[in-house]
């Protein structure tokens, strides 16, 4: 029954936007007095662009999970999604008005999809205030059912009474006779395992959560057929399969349902995002930096032997190795020399860096101070091997000496600058440079993206860390 109130509150929803989204693209012509079309092409591209703007918002707001319950979600996350709905949807209507011709200008279509986003988004921030208000004072609360009576147990408890707005209260607690009650849970509230198909029959329960110890596991088949057949949702805590596992995502594996977890669940549309502003900025920076290229160059050709690029297997996303390209820094059989130099390293863990090292070419130093020679890896972002923004590639043979939790900074795309480059580079040790890389990996955003490129801007003109 909850669920068939869902998708009918689902559908009257997309109809709602699908609608306000149309009629918020014939305000913006009325408004800027868009001629009617008449009979031909023009009108078949007005109707066309009035459907994309009555499909293009909804379909942003469903790529971005927002048509799914957001009674737990944070205020941040919420307001962050329909700001990249309305930009999506802003790009969208651009991108059709670009290839329809008209008769709406481009301009105006990407006025038209501000708007959708500044409007319908405030509209359902709106909605989505007014719910957590009514929760907070008592109304439009669900009813939950807790299996277990341990830490766990009174951790979600804990979270539940921190988060009024929510809307959650509390009907019982569940568990196995012979377990331990925490002292803090009210007695009448606890009942045997064996109870609930009488509690799901008796009490109206519209969610149970599980919070069992990892010795309930055997219980849990059981529990989950009762609450299925009776319709109600059940939440499962993932930490009851380990304490340090990544958080989930439901995927299929043919006709099952699984559990997959991946140590990064990164947003598919904030991914594909990153990976057009990777294009867009590797395109524009190649194109600028051409004169600078050219001058290094012939710098390099001009003051040393051998080759202008210098090109060297790394490894990439999940330990793929491609070849990155840079402008050469070091004398042609610089890695032949290597073994002379081995003992001057100063970087601790499987990683080899010298600041003065005897190999570096006088225009070499010039241009790694500047990091002048990372340019032509623009070249690697338009490919696909790296990103703008991540974890640095490191050298097959450094990755052979990876304890596992280090492996795990080859879980994201590496990139021309990250956390490392712009917090001192090689002025850190390599455990805080792993760290840093994990930081970024688990709070990866574009915001996040943007803002490591505007550090690494000063980072480089004034050669932190080189």
């Amino acid at each position: 029954m909850l669920r068939d109130h869902w998708v009918g509150l689902r559908r009257t929803l997309v109809a709602i936007d699908a609608i306000g989204g149309g009629l918020t693209l014939l305000f913006v012509a009325w408004f800027f007095a868009v001629p009617v079309p008449a009979f031909g092409p023009a009108l078949g591209s007005a109707a066309l662009l009035l459907v994309a703007g009555c499909t293009v918002w909804p379909l942003a707001l469903a790529s971005l999970g927002l048509y799914e319950s957001q009674r737990r979600r944070s205020f941040g996350g919420f307001v962050g999604r329909h700001a990249l709905a309305g930009l999506l949807t802003a790009g969208a209507l651009h991108t059709t008005a670009l290839i329809l011709g008209g008769p709406i200008a481009p301009s105006l279509a990407l006025t038209a999809g501000l708007a959708q986003g500044g409007v319908l988004g405030a509209l359902r921030l709106g909605v989505y205030g007014g719910l957590r208000l009514a929760r907070r004072r008592g109304r439009n609360y669900r009813h939950a059912l807790i299996v277990g009576t341990g830490p766990r147990a009174c951790h979600v408890r804990r979270v539940i009474e921190r988060n009024p707005g929510w809307g959650f209260r509390i009907v019982g607690y569940v568990d196995e006779e012979t377990l331990p009650v925490d002292p803090t849970i009210p007695g009448d509230q606890v009942h045997k395992l064996v109870e609930v198909p009488t509690l799901l029959r008796e009490r109206v329960i519209d969610e149970v959560i599980v919070a069992m110890p990892r010795s309930m596991l055997g219980a849990l088949g059981p529990l989950v057929s009762e609450c299925a057949a009776a319709g109600v949702p059940i939440t499962l805590l993932t930490d009851l399969f380990g304490d340090f596992l990544p958080p989930p995502r439901v995927s299929r594996f043919d006709t099952l349902t699984t559990l997959s977890f991946a140590p990064i669940h990164h947003d598919r549309v904030s991914l594909a995002l990153k990976r057009g502003m990777d294009i867009a900025g590797a395109t524009v920076g190649l194109a600028l930096a051409s004169p600078i290229l050219g001058l290094a160059a012939l710098a390099i050709r001009l003051t040393s032997s051998g080759p202008v690029l210098f090109r060297q297997t790394r490894c990439g996303l999940n330990g793929r190795r491609f070849e990155i390209v840079k402008l050469r820094t070091m004398c042609a059989n610089a890695e032949q020399r290597l073994d002379e130099i081995l003992h001057l390293n100063e970087m601790d863990g499987p990683v080899f860096k010298v600041k003065e090292d005897p190999r570096v070419t006088r225009v070499g130093r010039l241009l790694r101070r500047y990091s002048l020679d990372e340019i032509p890896q623009l070249w690697n972002v338009l490919r696909g091997d790296m990103s703008l923004v991540g974890p640095r590639p490191p050298l097959p043979h450094e990755v052979s000496q990876y304890e596992s939790a280090e492996r795990r900074r080859l879980s994201m795309r590496p990139g021309l600058t990250c956390l490392w480059q712009v917090s001192g580079r090689n002025e850190i040790g390599f455990d805080e440079w792993v760290r840093l890389d994990l930081e970024y990996i688990d709070g990866w955003s574009l915001y996040q993206d943007v803002k490591i490129l505007a550090r690494t801007v000063p980072a480089v003109l004034f050669g932190t860390g080189a």
